[in-house]
């Protein structure tokens, strides 16, 4: 939903196109309502996520995103003619989003969602660009990218892109409506969901048959849950209503966003108008309604996971029962539900224990102003007794989630600190 390692331009050398005056010109020629379409689409795009740094101008660039490969830099997509994207024309604008290649021919880095992009049609490109020119302009030169060798070799995304980059902008399903489609190029193409939803494989690239079944995020510590189990989050099941609700303003009869996807939410997800979010919603209802992905993790073993839950229920009575009910039951749509909550059953525990560790909130939203949260209970709570909670929570009440061990914890607590 933040959000990810994705979403990143690469360093990109600049050359001269038209003169400063038409430039000028130029901009002055487009109409306000291209250029507020252009906003928009940047918006459900979650451009300003990876192209603001904290504390940074807007669309400077700068931000550093850390990557299994090393570290790399947003650049800086403002219209400076120098630093950002002030020579750039519609034509070449287009080309990189749709090939994936810089002006000057250089290959992007696969961080960069142009797998994605490629789907965006040239009305859509020519909006954006019109209103990537329409901000102001912030001269910030472009940081060089900090990978690890073999990785700050450019040349070896020629092979990350014959096995996971197919070129070309979305073609509507003829058999779908014409809302599914408008779903699924938002979802495949501009919001680039994907990339968070399917899992990425030791070459930084992911399957196609494996799309939307869900992974970890890299670096990040979180789990994207599968879009396509209804065992995860897949909504197969959910109203409309409730995947629109939760869409734009972070929070639902049928769950809550918290982490990166809080972010795509607070950033992103907000902005949509009430016919773009619910075409997403019918298209991602559709995405669940196939088969499901099922990994289930190890069990620990019996006599451990009897200890647990025994250890767990007087600690959720203590510090989660006034907000979650006893019974699990919630208060909705502000404290969300556990009992049969897909999301706490995951085969994955990373969330679940995240939540109770870090804690969080949902984003604030035009919809949801002033979200009620989840305070952290790391400094409160041991490993064991961390374990012993989810355990409790994940196995509850009819809930059929794996126990988690104090070593799970432990690592995730490390990783958070880090």
């Amino acid at each position: 939903m933040i959000s990810r390692i994705c979403k990143i331009l690469a360093c990109a050398a600049l050359v001269s196109a038209a003169s400063p005056a038409v430039q000028a010109q130029q901009l002055a020629a487009q109409p306000d309502s291209t250029i507020a379409r252009g906003e928009y689409l940047a918006r459900a795009g979650d451009c300003v996520a990876c192209h603001t740094a904290p504390e940074g101008k807007m669309f400077a660039g700068g931000r550093a995103m850390k990557t299994p490969f090393g570290t790399l830099y947003t650049s800086n997509i403002t219209p400076d003619r120098e630093t950002g994207i002030g020579k750039w024309t519609a034509d070449q604008f287009y080309k990189m989003l749709h090939t994936g290649r810089s002006i000057d021919g250089s290959l992007l880095y696969p961080a960069m969602p142009f797998a994605s992009y490629t789907k965006v049609t040239r009305a859509d490109s020519d909006a954006m660009f019109a209103y990537l020119r329409s901000v102001p302009a912030v001269k910030q030169p472009n940081r060089d990218q900090d990978l690890r060798f073999p990785y700050n070799n450019r040349s070896l995304i020629i092979g990350w892109r014959t096995l996971f980059f197919k070129e070309g902008e979305y073609k509507p399903d003829p058999t779908k409506s014409a809302e599914w489609n408008r779903g699924a190029y938002l979802v495949e193409g501009l919001g680039h969901c994907g990339m968070c939803h399917t899992a990425i494989n030791a070459l930084g690239g992911s399957s196609e048959s494996q799309a939307f079944e869900g992974g970890l995020i890299p670096m990040q510590n979180w789990y994207a849950p599968s879009l396509t189990s209804n065992k995860e989050a897949g909504l197969g099941d959910w109203s409309i209503k409730d995947i629109t609700d939760l869409l734009r303003t972070g929070v639902s009869n049928r769950g809550a966003v918290y982490g990166p996807m809080a972010d795509v939410v607070y950033n992103s997800l907000q902005y949509l108008s009430d016919e773009d979010a619910q075409a997403m919603a019918i298209y991602l209802k559709g995405l669940a309604q196939g088969s499901s992905p099922d990994r289930p993790a190890p069990p620990l073993p019996s006599a451990e996971t009897s200890l647990l839950v025994s250890l767990g229920k007087p600690i959720y009575d203590r510090h989660c029962a006034s907000c979650h009910g006893s019974e699990g039951a919630g208060k909705l749509p502000h404290y969300p539900l556990l009992a049969g909550n897909q999301s706490i059953q995951m085969s994955s525990a990373v969330n679940a224990i995240r939540m109770v560790l870090n804690g969080g909130f949902p984003p604030g939203t035009k919809g949801n102003p002033m979200p009620y949260g989840m305070p952290p209970f790391a400094h409160v709570l041991s490993d064991d007794e961390i374990a012993a909670v989810v355990t409790y929570i994940r196995t509850s009440w009819g809930n059929r989630g794996a126990p988690v061990s104090a070593r799970q914890a432990n690592e995730l607590r490390a990783a958070t600190l880090n």
